[in-house]
């Protein structure tokens, strides 16, 4: 049976996470005037906005998540709000405000979570030209095809120093998410490896069945739950079961 650390309240620190740091910190190092993309890619639901939140708040990285309706205009004013700053003009005049604020502080990292988005919408130029005309670290981050879509544009894939393709959760990931939200309730290893295949992968599918499993194990009394003991619950239970935890 796994014991585990209570982590008293501090987020998880998954491989995706640490994974997302160490790219952060290689493009920040790169010498002089090399490229300064790096690219962090895989499949929905594997933690990437986990842990580039996590940068966002370890770091003080610059923190973009592309919206599907957004216009060249709605990045940079999403961008100037990011940095605080209050977004008027056109975008060529807020392009250089935000060209301005970044080349104040190279060394603080950018990061543009569904950078498939800007792909998509023929925007990915507007990173490119940030990266080139300010040097900062520009971590381009989305699902699985980002890296086919991105060689389409040869200028900015060109310029992707390193790249790290998200890895699925597996058991010492799930034992950590567990330890961050369950630390009242023992989950042994058997119930978290069947619960990383039952989800195939996903740090977010992860999570719920967790949440799940701490239910089920606090409406009958648990502080330990095996695979053996546990059962899958419907859809009317687990709301049967919550009712019961709130009151």
């Amino acid at each position: 049976m796994q014991t585990r650390t209570v982590k008293d309240g501090r987020p998880a620190v998954l491989k995706n996470v640490l994974n997302m740091m160490t790219l952060i910190e290689t493009i920040r190092q790169r010498p002089e005037r090399s490229s300064g993309f790096g690219l962090f890619y895989g499949p929905s639901g594997y933690g990437k906005t986990v842990a580039s939140t996590y940068a966002q708040n370890e770091d003080n990285c610059l923190y973009i998540e592309v919206r599907e309706f957004w216009t060249r205009k709605d990045f940079c004013i999403a961008f100037l709000q990011e940095l605080g700053q209050k977004p008027v003009g056109t975008i060529s005049q807020m392009m250089r405000e935000i060209i301005g604020s970044l080349g104040n502080d190279p060394d603080r990292a950018v990061i543009i979570d569904e950078a498939d988005k800007l792909v998509d919408r023929n925007m990915i130029e507007l990173a490119r030209d940030l990266q080139e005309m300010t040097q900062a670290p520009v971590v381009l981050v989305g699902e699985e095809r980002l890296k086919a879509k991105l060689d389409r544009y040869e200028r900015c894939a060109s310029r992707v120093l390193d790249e790290v393709k998200a890895v699925p959760c597996d058991v010492d990931d799930a034992r950590e998410l567990a330890g961050a939200l369950a630390p009242d309730i023992v989950i042994t290893d058997d119930l978290l490896a069947a619960t990383c295949v039952r989800a195939r992968g996903s740090t977010r599918r992860v999570a719920n069945g967790l949440y799940d499993i701490a239910n089920f194990a606090r409406s009958r009394g648990l502080e330990e739950v095996s695979a053996r003991a546990y059962t899958p619950q419907s859809a009317s239970e687990k709301y049967a079961q919550a009712r019961e935890v709130r009151s």
